[in-house]
């Protein structure tokens, strides 16, 4: 793979080709060496507020919540106007923080949520170093018994996950039962790493031997006994839509596929808006309002990435 072709792919894509290229070079799938470098390349964790963050919108409490390491992740809460609305616990991807992700938080919100997000550990004004697919799965479950004990009504709360973030919150909701969610909504997501890593490196690569950080979604997906929508743009470049296409094939209970035209691998929810609040109400009965606030109180802020 030349220098060229790799300035050519999306970045989500250029990490884990290289996280291949790392793990056919060092063959040595048990090393603590190819562990850490696996990792690295799979998360680009950071800690800065993102340039073009202004400051906290309108309403967001920020908070701190234990996890079982005895650490803590730092979460916002924001929670809608309405105090009957559904809670939704939002997982981003693999890179920056929850400063890059005001105006998805805010469609959110806008289509109706109550919205709590977090940073995995080794993200933001998290603690923790390097994130592992293990770490990132502990840090979704605590901040879910959190938003359980905030929303006790289990039909009013919601799991959505956004790219690495799907792959969480897929994991999350295959460990619950039917009755203890409304719903999990994954955006931009794949089948496993395992298949995005062939998708853009060497095809001859063992890389499912050699690869630790698996993130298996499509297996996990038969597990979810809630409804399931899943929602991915027809043009994402760095996820194609046809892992959607599986991950909807492999779901067995109420579900919704959403491929939004034009949308990419970051803004298919506002791309899609329309499309997301009907696929909402049809599929999870839910009413939400009409986004205006939520498009004033992003002013400045550029969409998010994964």
């Amino acid at each position: 793979m030349t220098a060229r072709s790799l300035r050519q792919k999306p970045t989500f894509a250029v990490r884990l080709a290289l996280a291949t290229a790392v793990t056919g070079t060092l063959l040595a799938g048990g090393s603590t060496a190819l562990r850490h470098e696996e990792r690295q390349l799979t998360f680009e964790a950071v800690r800065d507020a993102v340039s073009w963050f202004n400051e906290l919108p309108a309403g967001v409490q920020e908070m701190t919540v234990p996890v079982q390491a005895g650490e803590n992740i730092h979460a916002w809460w924001w929670p809608a106007a309405d105090p009957r609305a559904p809670a939704l616990l939002y997982l981003h991807g693999s890179r920056s923080n929850l400063t890059d992700q005001v105006q998805r938080l805010a469609l959110l919100r806008g289509f109706g949520f109550s919205v709590f997000a977090i940073d995995y550990r080794g993200f933001g004004r998290s603690d923790g170093d390097l994130p592992s697919e293990q770490t990132v799965y502990e840090d979704a479950r605590a901040a879910w018994n959190w938003l359980a004990a905030r929303q006790p009504d289990p039909a009013k709360r919601f799991i959505y996950g956004h790219s690495l973030g799907g792959a969480v919150a897929v994991d999350l909701a295959a460990t619950l039962n039917r009755d203890a969610a409304g719903g999990l909504i994954v955006e931009s997501t794949f089948t496993t790493l395992v298949d995005i890593a062939k998708e853009w490196s060497f095809p001859w690569l063992p890389l499912g031997a050699l690869m630790t950080q698996k993130f298996d979604s499509v297996s996990k997906m038969s597990k979810v006994a809630m409804p399931v929508l899943v929602v991915h743009g027809e043009v994402d470049r760095e996820v194609p839509s046809r892992f959607a296409q599986a991950l909807y094939a492999a779901a067995t209970g109420p579900k919704r596929l959403l491929l939004v035209e034009g949308g990419g691998h970051s803004d298919s929810m506002g791309a899609g808006a329309e499309q997301y609040r009907q696929a909402l109400a049809e599929l999870f009965g839910l009413g939400p309002e009409k986004p205006q606030h939520a498009a004033r109180e992003t002013k400045g802020h550029r969409p998010a990435r994964s």
